[in-house]
């Protein structure tokens, strides 16, 4: 049995509807894996306590408050929503973070260096490594581990991670399917018509599509993210709308 890591973004998360065709589609696939991000409900909640996120380059800077922030809405009130949603889908659901069990191991971002200036990013971790011992013991269980991307170095602080390199890292050390959840449903041509979906992308049509912008905004770091996964040795990558779960629907993205 093949497992399959399903990473679903905040907009999907938001959307009752969607997380009901998600639902759906997981009680198709055995060994499945859920990731979740949550930006868009983590800067509102933000905003609600007085507080402007800071986001550089498209990545958000992770300070003390912030870091609170995402514990709240990832790890608390979006994670035990979607535990509390798979059951009433009939799906039983476990919610960890990658903290848990030692899942994923991080390190702190150092300093990068963005338009010219250093940025320190804060509480940002980067991979380290990936242990999915609990993970096969959940799904051995017959259940569905829905993992949110806080995670913990080796000296035991909290980091927030990267939804989608939580997913494919994942998917790595599990040898795991990766599905891509998104509005869009796959890669189009033209973003605003949906028969424009292209059934498969090879990476010189990922290269010529960035080259010639119709590969652009939140589908390039997407695009981005499936080839690393393709290349640390998930056997397939697809992106795909919330009711293609199990189903040969939305774009497979091959080397």
């Amino acid at each position: 049995m093949t497992p399959t890591v399903i990473k679903l973004g905040g907009a999907i998360v938001a959307d009752a509807e969607a997380i009901r065709a998600v639902w759906g589609g997981v009680a198709r696939l055995p060994g499945a894996v859920v990731v979740h991000g949550g930006g868009p409900q983590a800067t509102a909640l933000a905003r609600r306590l007085g507080h402007e996120p800071r986001i550089v380059a498209g990545r958000r800077v992770t300070s003390d408050l912030d870091l609170d922030v995402a514990l709240y809405t990832l790890r608390g009130s979006l994670n035990v929503g979607l535990v509390a949603s798979a059951r009433a889908a009939g799906v039983y659901a476990v919610g960890v973070s990658g903290a848990d069990g030692g899942l994923v191991t991080v390190t702190r971002r150092p300093p990068v260096e963005v338009d010219g200036e250093p940025v320190d990013f804060g509480h940002v971790g980067d991979v380290v490594s990936v242990d999915p011992a609990l993970l096969a013991v959940l799904v051995g269980a017959g259940m569905v581990p829905v993992v949110a991307p806080v995670c913990a170095d080796a000296a035991g602080a909290l980091y927030n991670v990267n939804a989608d390199t939580v997913a494919f890292e994942i998917a790595a050390a599990l040898g795991a399917r990766l599905e891509l959840v998104t509005e869009a449903g796959g890669v189009r041509r033209d973003a605003d018509d949906p028969d424009s979906r292209i059934r498969q992308l090879g990476g010189a049509e990922v290269d010529a599509g960035v080259a010639e912008g119709w590969i652009a905004g939140g589908m390039r770091p997407k695009l981005e993210v499936a080839r690393a996964a393709l290349a640390r040795g998930a056997p397939s990558v697809r992106i795909c709308g919330p009711g293609d779960l199990g189903s040969d629907g939305g774009t497979a993205v091959v080397p």
